[in-house]
């Protein structure tokens, strides 16, 4: 007799001889391959980060638990302070986002802000953020604005004009 283990393996004998166990094996090894072959191809590892108003600690330990038990997830962090979420792993964004809402009953949305560095006009109309962490501002390129995004980005004259003089290096100037 000839038994098909696998599609490039084959067995000569009966299946009394085999190991106790080995058929068990083999199906769950399969198994556990192709759901793993299904996340990676699916979803790559993402981090997302999500703002939820969490009060006291019972709302931490109720936002996290929301979403550990996803599919995908590896890891979730909590930070109460700036009432930010992160959730690593292989999952889609706006599932995180409707679990979170769904579950704690908070309402909650994808973190808006970036840091202060990563913007070239911080101070631009619509980055500023009175309810944004220190350090952080309103993605502004992001903002389905058309006029906050355009005062947020720097044309290439004023880049020119505020690097032709520079007070630290003297030797920079243009003019002199």
């Amino acid at each position: 007799m000839v038994y098909i283990l696998q599609p490039n393996l084959l067995f000569f004998g009966s299946i009394s001889s085999l190991p106790m166990g080995f058929l068990s094996k083999v199906s769950e090894l399969r198994a556990r391959a192709r759901s793993h072959k299904k996340l990676k191809k699916n979803k790559q590892l993402q981090t997302v980060e999500i703002k939820v108003k969490m009060d006291c600690e019972g709302c931490e330990r109720r936002v996290k638990k929301s979403v550990e038990g996803m599919k995908g997830v590896t890891s979730v962090e909590v930070d109460p302070k700036q009432s930010k979420l992160t959730v690593i792993g292989y999952v889609d964004p706006n599932k995180v986002l409707h679990r979170v809402r769904h579950r704690t009953g908070k309402k909650a949305d994808l973190w808006p802000y970036v840091p202060y560095d990563v913007v070239e006009h911080p101070w631009a109309p619509g980055a500023y953020d009175r309810k944004a962490p220190p350090g952080y501002v309103r993605n502004v390129l992001n903002d389905p604005d058309p006029q906050a995004s355009a005062l947020a980005r720097a044309n290439s004259t004023e880049v020119k004009y505020t690097t032709a003089f520079s007070d630290e290096n003297p030797n920079a100037c243009v003019v002199m």
